[in-house]
């Protein structure tokens, strides 16, 4: 499995958030980025979100 990542510019909010986050595997990603996603965005932690997180993971490295 190749490195994954998240990036908030991709969905842009209210917060104007520009975090992204990359990882070797999935699951050390989707923990990541669901405590990213309740700490900063006030999301609640659920299995909805991290489907929807899920959805969002891409191949590769975030552009800088």
């Amino acid at each position: 499995m190749g490195r994954k990542y998240i990036d908030c510019r991709d969905y842009p909010s209210d917060a104007k958030c520009t975090v992204a986050l990359s990882a070797d595997s999935e699951k050390e990603l989707l923990e990541a980025a669901v405590q990213h996603a309740v700490a900063v965005h006030q999301h609640q932690d659920s299995p909805a979100l991290r489907e929807t997180l899920k959805t969002m993971f891409k191949e590769g490295s975030p552009a800088a």
